[in-house]
């Protein structure tokens, strides 16, 4: 859109570089040109713009193939105004000279001239076609058809029109055809799916397997090696288990040497201690004789009350500690009486 400015009953018009400006004052063309920028009355200017860049139309139709079946085509088309004087004579270009604005729908025009003759030419295809071939080689050839159509159209040029480029983007069934239609294929795919996952699981298998005899071998050897090693703890042990036998035979017969050797000398001590005991006990025995013969002999040459006394004293010193003694009358007068008859005698 253009843009006006205004000031005191006159406008400035500034256009856009990709924008055909077709100035007419008075019915004579005054300004024709992209990129224009002048000044003008609104009273007496009719203004065009015609766009002359590349423009891109979506279009989406439906069809119906040669056995009935519905499809749905998504299209692009790619158009220029190759002349913008005769577009702005067979269509409505003009526009506000106060605000810039088209006064009608120009480019709507042309997209329903677009879409209604590619939708002729792709129906005209897809008509004669089977869904299973529209839907594996329609799109190439609905693109060719809707190309050479629109290339062959003489309104098109008439109208200052020419077309660039044609995609067709997409032809679809119905929903429920297109399911039924990848219900094969996604069987196949799955079939492909569970022969992989079979595959694998073979080959995880076979590796389960391996791995398990590897485990095997290495639990076989484990336990040779094992028994190998216990043979060798056996013939060690009966090797140290002899070792201390003969050590401790060793070890027994020295012992025993030695305590038959302190047995010996034990018993040799103890006889000569026996024969000491005995030569003293006999020296002891002779002396004790000797002594109570010479006891005997002087005691003999001793009269009696001597003996008498010595027996009292003797019989004092082994009887118990006395405190005090009471002496009666008639014992004394009986001793007295003995003591002076010896004395007489």
């Amino acid at each position: 859109m253009a843009d006006i400015t205004r000031r005191l009953g006159w406008r400035h018009l500034r256009g856009a570089p990709t924008a055909h400006i077709r100035h007419h004052r008075s019915g004579e063309l005054v300004h024709d040109g992209t990129g224009l920028s002048f000044w003008y009355r609104a009273l007496h200017a009719a203004l065009s713009e015609i766009p002359v860049d590349d423009r891109e139309l979506a279009m989406t139709f439906h069809a119906r193939t040669s056995d009935f079946q519905d499809v749905t085509v998504q299209a692009t088309v790619t158009y220029r105004i190759s002349d913008p004087a005769l577009a702005a004579a067979r269509l409505d270009f003009s526009v506000s000279p106060d605000t810039g604005v088209w006064r009608g729908a120009p480019l709507e025009q042309l997209g329903t001239l677009l879409t209604e003759t590619a939708q002729q030419h792709a129906l005209a295809v897809l008509a004669r076609t089977p869904l299973a071939a529209a839907l594996a080689d329609g799109v190439a050839a609905v693109r060719e058809r809707v190309a050479e159509g629109l290339a062959a159209e003489p309104r098109l040029p008439a109208t200052g029109i020419e077309v660039v480029a044609v995609r067709v983007v997409a032809l679809r069934p119905e929903p429920e055809v297109e399911r039924a239609l990848r219900t094969p294929a996604r069987e196949q795919i799955q079939q492909e799916a569970d022969r992989a996952t079979y595959e694998r699981r073979a080959v995880a298998v076979e590796r389960e397997r391996a791995i398990a005899e590897n485990e095997l071998a290495s639990q076989i050897e484990l336990a040779r090696r094992e028994e190998q090693l216990v043979e060798q703890r056996g013939t060690n042990a009966r090797r140290e288990a002899e070792e201390h036998a003969a050590a401790d035979a060793v070890r027994a017969e020295a012992e025993a040497s030695r305590t038959v050797r302190l047995a010996d000398a034990e018993a040799a001590r103890a006889v000569r201690l026996a024969r000491a005991e005995a030569e003293a006990a006999r020296e002891v025995g002779e002396a004790r004789a000797e002594a109570q013969a010479a006891w005997l002999r002087v005691h003999g040459d001793v009269d009696v009350a001597t003996l008498h006394a010595l027996t009292g004293t003797r019989l004092a010193e082994n009887l118990p500690h006395i405190e005090s003694v009471t002496v009666s009358p008639d014992v004394l007068t009986g001793l007295l009486s003995k003591l002076a008859g010896r004395e007489e005698a």
